[in-house]
Formats: C-alpha cells, structure tokens, sequence
C-alpha cells in the first residue's frame, strides 16, 4: 500500500515514515511548505522554515524514498493565519493547530496524495485511529504516552479524513520515537522539539499581528463588570481571558481580563474569582462515534490542550445549529471563547466544539 508521510522536519514524522518503511509500505515523504519567503526571518527552524525543509528533504534520502515540497503558502494565509486575525479581532483566542490540522495536514496532504496513488496518509501525530465495533465509523483515540498524546488537536477532523490516515507514533512513547531515529541514523534523532506556534516563534503574537499589518492599535476602554472606566488599552486583539499582567492598572487587588467585548471595543476586567464558570456553550461541534449524538453525555472535558480534564455532562441542541451546551461539574478558571473544547470518555475522543462568548 502507498502512504503519503507529511514530513515536517522533526524526529516524529521522519520516524513516523521509518516505521512505516519497515512494515512494507510504499512510502512517499512530503513537506508543504506554509510560508511565503519571509519565512527565513519569521520561522527559520520551524515545520515551515528552510531549515525543516532541508531536514525532511536529508531523512527521506537516507530511507530512500521519494519527496516532494509543496508550496501551500496561499491556502495556510487564507485558512490558518486570516483566521488567526479574524478570531483576535471578534474578542476571541484562536488555536490555529487544530485549523491547520483540519484544512492542510488532512486536507490538503490527502488530495495530493491521491494525485501520487496513494490511498492512505500518514503523520507523526501521537494518537491512535481504529474502526468502531460494527466497523461504521472511524474512532480517534488518545495516543499511548499521555505526556505527548495530541488527539485534542485532531478533534475536528472528519470520517473520511480519519479513515485515510495511519498514525504509526500512535502507541509509543517519544523516547521510543527517538530511538528509531538514531537505529535509522536519522539526522532529526535528537532535534529539539517546537512547543509555540510555528508562524510566531518568539510567542509574541501582538507583534506577529501588527507586522503582518493584520492588526492595527486600536484605542479602546479598560472597564470593570459595572461598566466603570478603569484604563484604556490599545486593541483586544493584545489580551486574553484569565490575563493579569499588563494592564497598565493600579488597583489594591489583582484585576484579571474577565471578558474582550468586541462590539463595543472593551476590556472587562474583574475579581480572580469571576474566572470561575461551569457553563458555557460550544459551536461547530464535530461528533466522532457517531453520526448523531445522544441526547446527553458524559465525558471528560478538556478547555484547553494543557487541561488535565474535567468531568461535564454535553448536551448537544436540536436547533440544528450544530452547537451544544457544556455543564461541568466543578467550575473551571478562565474558560476562554476561540478555545477548543474536547469531550473523552476514557481515551475514546467523543467530539468536540469550539468555546462560544
């Protein structure tokens, strides 16, 4: 069978593609390539930066297979950074990992590789795909190792996309990925890892937003839950919910951002104590078990990819919206519109939505 490997650079997919060269597959390596030519300033060893390319480019020679690079540059603007501005200027913190993974990784990566024949697709995401019990669907489960598992980010992804890819990192642990490496004289063996975004790697994404003059200051006011003038603050494209440094106020207790009003271009600010919530509505909900959901669930609810998990009960509408209403258990702090909210149950990934205001 021919698998297309998305080779970003890194120890994971180039063991990723050693794997799967080892258990007989025909295996193809490819590289999209995210960003225009500024990248060498803005990601230089980042999975879209030159240094990448070279990497994935040497480790597909040394397994000896095929590569090709990819220009995407047009459709990761359009689909990943566009909507990074847009969700920062609606009052909301975007996860552009999750869109990426969604519109190019296993979107983009299967439509090439049908053009090369090949019928699966692989990464080097941690996490396990497997069909369900009367092989109807596609199940996405938590990878093995629960300190690298990254199914959160691979919640929205559809059947047909689950169906067409092989996660082969899926029940080992990144010790194990890196010993592969070195048993394949993999030059990415010992690489160290990127844990920020791949378009912002000084994490500074204000600055990222204003160079890329997707944003703009933009004066507004600081208020608190009584509407009363505090300070004023440059754009709520700069803060995010739970932030307390930064801004610029003098109070005899801590403030914290409590809400980013976009309509009226205010920063409500408020007590450590009103982070709290229990409640809170999802949209653009994507169920993986089944077609459609029960009528309640109980799940564990991840608010945002570091989370360890709480116990909710899900409540999907039947306005045929495609939203639902998320009821935890025991208050979480600084439940943040924009962030992905993920249901599990045990390392079963039930669905998950996106956090409304």
């Amino acid at each position: 069978m021919r698998v297309v490997v998305g080779m970003s650079g890194g120890v994971d997919s180039s063991s990723a593609a050693a794997l799967l060269l080892e258990q007989g597959y025909d295996v193809i390596g490819i590289t999209l390539k995210l960003w225009p030519q500024d990248c060498v300033n803005r990601a230089e060893d980042k999975c879209c930066g030159p240094q990448a390319v070279m990497d994935a480019r040497a480790v597909s020679h040394k397994l000896n297979i095929p590569y090709y690079l990819v220009d995407e540059a047009a459709d990761f603007q359009k689909q990943v950074i566009n909507y990074f501005a847009e969700e920062y200027r609606a009052g909301r913190t975007p996860n552009p990992c999750v869109m990426c993974n969604e519109k190019l990784k296993f979107g983009t990566l299967i439509s090439r590789a049908r053009q090369l024949g090949a019928e699966k697709i692989a990464t080097g995401h941690f996490a396990r795909v497997e069909p369900s019990a009367d092989g109807s669907r596609t199940l996405l489960k938590r990878g093995r190792d629960p300190r690298k598992d990254q199914s959160y980010f691979l919640f929205s992804l559809r059947q047909d996309q689950l169906a067409q890819t092989i996660f082969p990192l899926g029940e080992l642990t990144k010790s194990d990925t890196r010993e592969i490496a070195r048993e394949c004289n993999l030059k990415t063996a010992d690489k160290e890892e990127s844990m920020e975004i791949c378009f912002v790697p000084d994490k500074d994404y204000g600055k990222f937003l204003q160079d890329a003059k997707l944003v703009a200051k933009h004066q507004g006011d600081v208020v608190d839950t009584h509407g009363r003038v505090l300070g004023r603050h440059d754009g709520i494209e700069f803060y995010t919910i739970g932030q307390r440094k930064g801004l610029g106020l003098t109070s005899p207790k801590p403030l914290y951002v409590l809400e980013l009003d976009a309509a009226n271009n205010r920063v409500i600010v408020g007590d450590e104590t009103m982070l709290d919530r229990d409640e809170f509505k999802v949209e653009r909900c994507n169920w993986i078990p089944f077609a459609e959901p029960p009528a309640s669930i109980e799940v564990t609810a991840k608010i945002r990819y570091n989370h360890p998990g709480t116990p909710a009960t899900v409540t999907p509408l039947t306005d045929g919206s495609g939203a639902a209403l998320v009821k935890l258990h025991i208050p979480q702090r600084a439940i943040t519109p924009g962030q992905a909210c993920v249901f599990y149950q045990d390392d079963l990934v039930v669905g998950g939505g996106w956090i409304a205001r």
